[in-house]
Formats: structure tokens, sequence, C-alpha cells
């Protein structure tokens, strides 16, 4: 990562400013190398109390690479494929399909299957099950949430067990991670900004979302980071590491939000779950990692040996001021230029 010991005050700085301007309410923030954890700060308070270093937060999409990371981890024993049907696990779903979805469209977006709302009545299974088809699959990649209800199927018919069990079991036996839970009775930091968001997130942790419920601590991401960066086949093997983190939907038009609009990218090429970011900023272009929507981020830098890990509880950052890419330059910056001519070390990216 570098060659002597790592300032980040830069970050901190920024920070500890989004806290005291109350743009944040708080914040914990660490890093870590293939070697373990280097830095964990947290910043504010909520509560009625200061924020602390092994605190939980709810991460949204920030979890999202867990649930990748654990299908993945079936895909290794034989159990799953990428191949693998979606209808092998539920076998209502798209009957009046002609395509088939497999875990592989689910994992990088591309599955054609029209975003749900989570509504009180409606059961995860029942949301998948009569979401409605938008494309063939492969055709185009549209963020899913309701796709990885369809993962968790996968997951637990090939285990044998729910996700909500398995994951924190699996994951959870690794060394440094323990905190991991898909219980929506966890105690989580409090969100702030609800009313500029339309979810129930009571109503989100309780159907235990594969999408976005699970919570954890800064550790258990740092954790996993090390693994990550260091090979670590106790979590993914490295060939199967090299194989999610390969662009997979390069050539494939993105749908924006507005489904009428397709353009060429938003910004972003999707591995196998991990969200393969491009902007113009100043980061490292084999990045890889996964945002969400209260502000929580995790991101490996693996051309510097480096990972961050930022949690914090503030609905939408971008509305109240708080643009994310910060973050990343701030952390950048605080890391050797790469010593390979053949790699730009920070060059700027072509999405937008």
């Amino acid at each position: 990562m570098t060659s002597g010991s790592p300032s980040f005050d830069l970050v901190h700085d920024l920070l500890a400013e989004h806290v005291r301007e109350r743009r944040l309410p708080c914040a914990v923030f660490g890093v870590a190398t293939s070697s373990g954890i280097q830095s964990l700060e947290a910043f504010g308070s909520a509560a009625g109390r200061a924020v602390e270093r092994d605190d939980t937060f709810l991460l949204f999409s920030a979890g999202k690479p867990l649930v990748g990371l654990t299908a993945m981890r079936q895909v290794e024993r034989g159990r799953l494929s990428l191949r693998t049907p979606l209808s092998e696990a539920v076998p209502m779903f798209g009957l009046a399909r002609e395509d088939e979805v497999t875990l592989w469209h689910l994992l990088t977006h591309t599955g054609g299957i029209v975003e749900a709302t989570v509504a009180p009545e409606t059961s995860l299974l029942d949301q998948l099950l009569y979401a409605p088809q938008m494309y063939e699959a492969g055709r185009f990649a549209l963020y899913s949430n309701v796709g990885f209800t369809g993962i968790g199927e996968m997951i637990g018919a090939a285990a044998g067990r729910p996700l909500h069990e398995l994951l924190p079991d699996d994951l959870g036996a690794l060394p440094g991670v323990d905190g991991l839970s898909l219980d929506p009775d966890v105690p989580c930091i409090p969100l702030e900004g609800l009313d500029r968001v339309v979810i129930d997130v009571d109503r989100f942790r309780a159907l235990r979302h594969p999408a976005g419920a699970v919570s954890a601590t800064a550790g258990d991401l740092l954790a996993l980071s090390t693994m990550l960066l260091a090979g670590d086949r106790q979590l993914i093997h490295p060939g199967t590491l090299q194989a999610m983190t390969r662009p997979q939907t390069t050539g494939i038009e993105r749908l924006m939000p507005d489904p009428l609009h397709i353009g060429p990218g938003t910004g972003q090429e999707w591995g196998l779950v991990w969200n393969m970011r491009t902007s113009p900023t100043i980061f490292d272009h084999r990045l890889y990692g996964h945002g969400g929507l209260s502000g929580c981020q995790w991101w490996m830098y693996p051309e510097h040996d480096a990972a961050f890990v930022l949690l914090t509880n503030v609905m939408n950052p971008l509305d109240v001021g708080v643009d994310l890419d910060g973050v990343h330059n701030a952390f950048t910056t605080c890391l050797d230029p790469i010593d390979d001519p053949s790699v730009a070390a920070y060059p700027i990216g072509a999405g937008a």
C-alpha cells in the first residue's frame, strides 16, 4: 500500500467536517490491507451517545457482496453454477417467460425482472414471482433488488438452509467476522433522513431482504477485505475472485432509472455482484466494491493492496451535500502511486 506508515488524515478530516457541519450524523471509517486492519476511527454521535468503532450499522446495498460471496461459495462447493436457472429453486418463477433467468443474470443485474415495491402484505417470494418481465434475460442491465431474492432462494435450495441462517454462520465462521446478521432485531445505529426515501425500513428488515438488510460492523467488512486482498481461500478461491471482479456486462446496454432512456452506462460496470465502478475521479481503475442507500461504502483497491469501509446512517447522502466520491479521492491521495509503468496510477475513468 505505502512504503511507510500511512496517514489517513485527509479522509478523517473530511469526515470530521461532514459530522461537524451535521451533513453526516456519524461515521465509522476503516482501512485494511492484506496484512490486516491498518486504521479504524469513529466520528459523531447517534441515539444520544458517541458512536464507537465496533457499532453495528444496517448496510443496505453495501451488503450485496456478502450475498454474492455466499452464493459463489456454493458454486465452489459444486452445489450451484452460474448457469443454474432460478426455476430450479423456485419452480413457479417465470412460467410465462420464454427465456431462462440464471444465477449469472441475477448476479449481473441482467435478469429483466421489474423491480418490486416492498409492501406490508407482500412476501419476498411473492414479489419475485409476480414481478413482470421487463426484457429478455441478458439483453440489458438494470439494477435489481428483487433479483437478490432469487439469489437468496437459490442459496437456500443449494445449502438446505435459508440465507438468513446460512450467511452469518458461513461467513461468520471466518477469522475476525462475528457481527454479520439478517436478524431484524439486532440493534443498529438509528437511521436519519428516512423522510427522503420511499422505503419502510422496519418492513425491509422484517423481510430479511437479501438486497440490503444485512447488518455488520466495520471490523467485519475489514476482516473480509483482508482476506480478499490476500487471496485467502478460507473466504474464496483467488480464481473465483478473479472471475467475480472481471467485468461481465461489457457491451450490454444499461437501462437508466428512467426505463425509457437507454444509454451507454452510469459510470459502472458489473462483475459477479461487485460494482466495477468507473467515474471522472482519481481512484484506482481496478476498484471493486459496493455502496448503499445510507452512505455505507465497501471498496477494494487491489493494485494498492488496500481497502476502505465507511459506515454511516444518513439516507441518500448526496441530498445533504455529501458526495462520496470525495471519500474515494481523499483515500486515494493517501496512497502511494503504483510503481508499474504499465498501469496508470490515477486514471480518469471513461464513465460519467
